[in-house]
């Protein structure tokens, strides 16, 4: 896609954003589909204390001959637009297969976003022993909206089903807890669940500046009273160059200074809490992810550039705390939100052999919906349904990850090389560590893409790795060319053994698989690309070393001395075929995706252009202090 300037760049994005099947261009059969078949009315749903949220409500035409529907209900952020009862969307519910098939379909602004009344709070703590009317979150909000639907909407069957994607996941995930009982199932699609330790704002606390800064500069701007007007994104950017303009911008404590003037308050939010302290605990929902009575579908994407970290732990928190709740994992080939729009075919030049989006709507999502709020047959889905990307099949398993798993260790090997064999110890090196070691410099980070681009995206996850390959700041290790297929499903992560010559870093480790060189171009996007030594980033993360030993009490590195920083990478489900190789990329910058490490041990959100500094940093690769990704690979 084509970026965008000015108002334009801002709607497409927070189109992305939302991943809300509604928001896409819409064949006009659904549309008129729509108006003949559903009564709009829009509705201001008290709350226990008084405040009032907007809610549209579509419901069939036809409950008029005594006929009973399903709610289904999405709470979002991002507005129920259009509003107006004589205005209706052009696609209703988390695909039309839903209104096709018939239910009562409700969006709400959430207490605080445009037509709502109240105050807004990104992720509102939970309150799990409520004292009075007063004491509100966005599960009693659920509980309350629930409870007048059932009772003022004429031809409901008493049952609702719940969904939502990015934040609106996080709202759905929200409805699980202390749920209303006539709440049957929830389905959380990428879900925002921690946003310090894995999801949008950082990842192990690294900061992701490039999307916050553009995401808050709408979400984050005050809203004095209810309206239909959201506040456009920034783009006074002034070049279409996202490295230019963040390195120009400087430390982070110049975007208030210069941008938000003190008025952005989540953007505050973030400045003032830069570990992993009470404020960022409270706002997670998976401590209260226990005695989860609907049955839960949580849904997620490989190549997820927003919430990947979301759905894996949401899932995991239910499985591992409600043992006898139905809850089930569905992780497919697809960005954010990209279930909910297109086919599912490709992404950028990798095709995935089957239309992956329209299998999961028809074969998962709207069986298990019917089931349980239509009493319909039990489509049987197993625990795991996952999309195994590199052999493009999908797999069922009754556990993520599966049974059949073994942890092993890819090593980085001090020839350059990666395998599962141990690297050679200390005395075998002659009594000396072996390491590899390289400049980083702040005003020369890596780019996270070879792209000129203003706006994020979604590209760089799947984007060819060899521009970074050849810098110098950059350590490649590869594999030999693989005689058989390996096979990794469950989590990956690394494991690394660093010394600076600063006081903090970033590490950057990438998983990567290396096509062959007579790969054959089947480019869905570009038919003259050259696929042969293509490499496909697999799994890339990010880890602050400073939060090495804890994410709420950070500690300097001691320069020269040798230390551990290991992370999690997230979950991975992908085969490296026969032929492919396996490749690990190590770095300390991947700007202005995240932000920069000054190097140096301070409150980054606080450090000034004089605090950035250059630094040598070594890894690890011998003996005891021997560097590796560590995955599961499939026996």
């Amino acid at each position: 896609m084509k970026e965008a300037s000015g108002w334009l760049a801002a709607v497409l994005l927070l189109v992305l954003i939302c991943g809300n099947a509604s928001a896409q261009t819409a064949p006009k059969e659904d549309s008129l589909y729509i108006r003949t078949h559903y009564t709009k009315m829009e509705r201001q749903v008290p709350m226990r204390d008084g405040v009032k949220l907007f809610t549209s409500i579509y419901v069939p035409k036809d409950i008029s001959a005594g006929k009973t529907y399903p709610i289904l209900l999405n709470r979002t952020p991002y507005s129920v637009v259009p509003y107006g009862e004589d205005l209706y969307k052009t696609q209703l519910g988390p695909s039309m297969l839903f209104a096709r098939d018939g239910y009562i379909i409700v969006y709400q602004d959430v207490r605080g976003k445009y037509m709502s009344e109240g105050d807004f709070e990104a992720y509102r703590p939970f309150i799990p022993s409520k004292k009075s009317k007063s004491d509100i979150d966005e599960s009693s909000d659920t509980y309350d909206t629930i409870e007048w639907l059932i009772k003022n909407i004429k031809g409901n069957n008493g049952k609702v089903g719940t969904w939502g994607i990015s934040a609106p996941g996080y709202y759905a995930t929200m409805t699980a807890v202390e749920a209303h009982p006539a709440l049957k199932i929830a389905s959380p699609q990428a879900p925002v669940t921690d946003w310090f330790m894995g999801d949008d704002r950082h990842h192990n606390g690294a900061f992701f500046l490039m999307g916050t800064f553009a995401f808050l500069s709408s979400y984050g701007a005050p809203r004095p009273a209810p309206t239909p007007k959201g506040t456009p994104q920034y783009s006074a950017y002034g070049t279409p160059d996202s490295y230019e303009f963040y390195k120009k911008m400087g430390p982070l404590k110049n975007f208030d200074a210069q941008i938000f003037k003190g008025q952005n308050r989540i953007w505050n939010q973030m400045m003032e809490n830069e570990t992993y302290n009470d404020f960022w605990k409270a706002r997670t929902p998976v401590p209260h992810l226990k005695n989860v009575k609907p049955a839960v579908m949580v849904v997620g994407g490989w190549f997820d550039q927003e919430d990947l970290y979301g759905p894996l732990k949401t899932y995991q928190a239910v499985s591992t705390q409600n043992t006898q709740t139905p809850n089930w994992l569905i992780m497919g080939p697809w960005i954010h939100g990209g279930w909910a729009r297109g086919t599912g075919e490709s992404l950028g030049n990798i095709r995935f052999g089957a239309k992956t989006s329209n299998f999961y709507q028809q074969e998962i999502e709207l069986p298990v919906f019917n089931h349980y709020l239509k009493d319909q047959p039990d489509p049987k889905l197993p625990k795991a349904y996952i999309f195994e990307t590199g052999a493009n099949e999908w797999r069922k398993y009754d556990q993520w990850p599966p049974k059949n798993t073994v942890e092993k260790k890819l090593y980085l090997h001090p020839d350059g090389t990666l395998s599962f064999s141990p690297t050679m110890t200390t005395m075998q090196m002659g009594g000396k560590p072996a390491f590899h070691e390289y400049l980083s410099d702040p005003d020369k980070p890596v780019p996270y893409t070879s792209e000129i681009r203003i706006i994020r995206g979604s590209d760089f996850m799947y984007e060819d790795q060899r521009f970074t390959a050849s810098r110098p700041d950059v350590l490649v290790y590869e594999s030999e060319v693989l005689k058989e297929d390996v096979t990794i499903s469950g989590n990956v992560f690394a494991d690394l053994f660093v010394s600076t010559t600063g006081t903090d870093a970033d590490f950057v480790v990438k998983l990567i698989d290396v096509y062959p060189g007579d790969a054959p171009n089947d480019s869905p996007i570009n038919p003259n690309m050259k696929m042969g030594g293509f490499q496909l980033l697999v799994r890339g993360e990010v880890m602050r070393s400073k939060f090495r030993k804890s994410f709420s009490k950070p500690e300097p590195m001691a320069p020269g001395k040798v230390e551990n920083v290991k992370f999690d990478m997230q979950d991975a489900a992908h085969r490296f075929k026969k032929g492919h190789k396996i490749m690990v990329q190590v770095q300390s910058s991947w700007f202005p995706l995240v932000d920069r490490s000054p190097q140096k041990f301070v409150n980054i959100y606080k450090a000034t252009e004089a605090d950035f500094q250059k630094a040598t940093h070594r890894v690890y690769l011998s003996g005891d202090a021997s560097s590796y990704v560590g995955v599961r690979v499939i026996e």
